[in-house]
């Protein structure tokens, strides 16, 4: 779960949410495309003052939300006596010990305030008189039954009075970890396509295991290594010149887990 956490992500992420292209954004910004382009693109061109202002303002957000030093497009920033939040809330928040990116999406659930309303009314006791009530008046009448009629104890009717002796605990840990549930679900789907919270352990894996096969087979183990680990980063090991190449198997040499691998059949026998 990851938000856009640099100048040009966020550029990018508002000119999205516009619907706008390059162009459009030109013509109603007056800035030069080029020039937008460059402040979305990896290697980041500076705004000048004048294009920062007229962008924020076009896109209605503050100067410090483009400059990634807030994380709230639209609220200013609020007094924390407004939001009352105690101490140990505010400490926890700014420790990063949570996620507070998770923690915004959860707490802005459509279902959270129905969560938060079944807590309150399970913390507060507002209804134990009533499931007080009912469970007394269920178990007075099973216990009447069973009395007048000993064969009763375990009937149809006797059971089913049983089951509905419903207590308050039971009740709201139900309630509440069902909605909870639903809560979790929305998030998990809404970030189902998202690479960053999903990292791609499968790749990492393949890319062992390839390192483990190069290790094995025969021939220059110490390229064969540095070939797996220049294809994952989309380079050819093999196309470098020579001197480039010793040097990078020089480095990979002095490796212990190299020397000592089981895989390493060229080592000198003690």
């Amino acid at each position: 779960m990851k938000g856009a956490t640099t100048i040009q992500e966020r550029l990018w992420e508002l000119r999205k949410d516009k619907g706008l292209n390059l162009e459009e954004l030109s013509k109603q910004t007056g800035i030069s495309k080029s020039a937008l382009a460059s402040y979305e693109a990896n290697d980041y061109k500076e705004i000048n003052h004048g294009n920062l202002v007229t962008l924020a303002d076009f896109y209605e957000v503050s100067v410090d939300y483009l400059l990634c030093r807030t994380e709230n497009r639209e609220q200013a920033n609020t007094p924390l006596m407004e939001l009352h939040l105690t101490d140990e809330m505010v400490a926890l928040l700014k420790s990063g010990r949570v996620n507070n990116r998770l923690l915004c999406e959860i707490a802005t659930n459509d279902k959270f305030e129905q969560l938060m309303t079944d807590t309150e009314i399970y913390i507060d006791g507002h209804a134990t008189s009533i499931f007080r009530s009912l469970y007394e008046s269920l178990e007075e009448q099973r216990q009447l039954i069973t009395r007048k009629y000993k064969q009763a104890e375990n009937d149809y009717y006797s059971q089913t009075l049983l089951a509905a002796e419903v207590k308050e605990e039971n009740f709201f840990c139900h309630v509440t970890h069902k909605t909870w549930d639903a809560i979790l679900h929305d998030i998990r789907k809404v970030h189902e396509h998202d690479i960053d919270v999903t990292p791609d352990y499968s790749a990492a894996k393949k890319v062992a295991l390839d390192i483990r096969k190069a290790i094995q087979s025969s021939g220059d183990y110490l390229g064969k290594v540095w070939a797996v680990i220049f294809n994952t980063l989309g380079l050819d090991f093999y196309k470098l010149p020579p001197d480039e190449q010793k040097i990078l198997k020089k480095i990979l040499s002095k490796s212990p887990n190299i020397k000592n691998s089981p895989f390493n059949f060229r080592r000198k026998g003690k």
